[in-house]
């Protein structure tokens, strides 16, 4: 699966652009950028088309909105801008920003460039290619950033107007609900059951972080050979809400299988070296000063019903020929079987209340 997903190739028809139109605005708003410039897009990322510029010596990244009709606050590419230089100094693995264009005579629609980070994207989460020591030590480096960009004072770095302090999970559930009523492209039993049941269950435990949205191993890059993160990618998601909603997301694919969505469910996690959920929670609570998480199997149902959500507009992006990656509709089939882990999850706490 991997060779599907990392690496480069050339721009999709859909997704080029006029290359000479943004050499020009490079020259005017990116420092030191000068000569010729070769453009190729990058394999993974199912929502915003993103692009490896080469000139010269020097490599960026470009992120834009795609073309065509897009659901409403989606691909927002201005907030990952936002996010990503409000981070830089804190110790949170970002790239360094360049700039960001709101002009779409440019390109056809908004974008930011960004530096290119050279390193490890590892896609399988079992890390067939690392031994047992070097997966646990992946495993707790992505236990710190998280923790880490969690106990930032977002105040302080500019980021107080990020989002609306409060009701996050209220505000989702609703959210996410209205994306996936936009894109609904079958009838999902376990969506309407979700749907219908979340709002009247969230947790009256409201906090408030910096919170990712998809934070996984395969958002982000290694140091080419150390368990080192140094950068966390795709931050369109990226708010002011509960982090421990964007840890249970995270830790989501511990409850889900590889075929459902790239989980690590039903692996022999001890032979693999990589912790057990609870233990990884456990590294979690100790690095934020937490003595325990209540309410799990609810901020996992939710973070089911969510991607589920996100995989439902995959495959409306499909239906309109707005899908930004060659295997997106393999991702939109996802949405029914993570409905179903999800109401799966809502249904052990149902029956714990009987």
């Amino acid at each position: 699966m991997q060779h599907q997903f990392v690496g480069t190739m050339p721009v999709d028809d859909r997704n080029k652009f006029d290359r000479n139109r943004l050499e020009e605005y490079m020259k005017k708003h990116v420092v030191d950028f000068s000569g010729s410039l070769s453009v190729q897009q990058f394999k993974g990322g199912q929502s915003n088309p993103t692009y490896k510029l080469i000139a010269q010596e020097r490599q960026y990244v470009l992120r834009r909105k795609p073309p065509g009709k897009l659901l409403p606050s989606a691909h927002a590419v201005d907030r990952e801008f936002k996010v990503i230089s409000a981070l830089q100094g804190t110790g949170v693995p970002v790239p360094k920003t360049y700039c960001l264009c709101e002009d779409n005579d440019v390109i056809g629609t908004m974008f930011y460039i960004m530096e290119y980070v050279e390193g490890r994207v590892l896609w399988d989460q079992t890390l067939p290619d690392l031994d047992k020591k070097s997966r646990f030590s992946i495993y707790d480096e992505l236990n710190r950033v998280i923790s880490q960009l969690h106990s930032l004072d977002y105040t302080k770095i500019g980021l107080e107007s990020f989002g609306k302090p409060g009701n996050y999970i209220a505000r989702q559930i609703s959210r996410w609900t209205k994306q996936y009523r936009a894109s609904e492209t079958e009838h999902i039993e376990a969506m309407e059951n979700l749907m219908a049941w979340l709002p009247d269950n969230i947790p009256a435990d409201d906090q408030h972080a910096i919170v990712h949205g998809d934070f996984r191993l395969d958002n982000t890059i290694f140091h080419p050979t150390k368990p080192r993160m140094l950068a966390i990618l795709d931050w369109e998601l990226s708010t002011l809400g509960h982090p421990l909603a964007d840890f249970a997301y995270h830790c989501m694919y511990w409850r889900l299988t590889k075929d459902q969505f790239r989980g690590v469910g039903g692996e022999d996690l001890k032979s693999l070296g990589i912790p057990e959920e609870e233990e990884y929670v456990r590294m979690y609570c100790e690095r934020t000063g937490r003595t325990n998480i209540t309410n799990w199997d609810f901020y996992t149902a939710y973070n089911m019903f969510r991607l589920a959500a996100i995989c439902q507009g995959i495959m409306g992006r499909v239906k309109d020929g707005t899908a930004s990656n060659k295997h997106a509709e393999e991702q939109g089939k996802k949405a029914k079987p993570l409905a179903e882990a999800g109401w799966a999850q809502a249904q052990k706490i149902i029956e714990k209340t009987l």
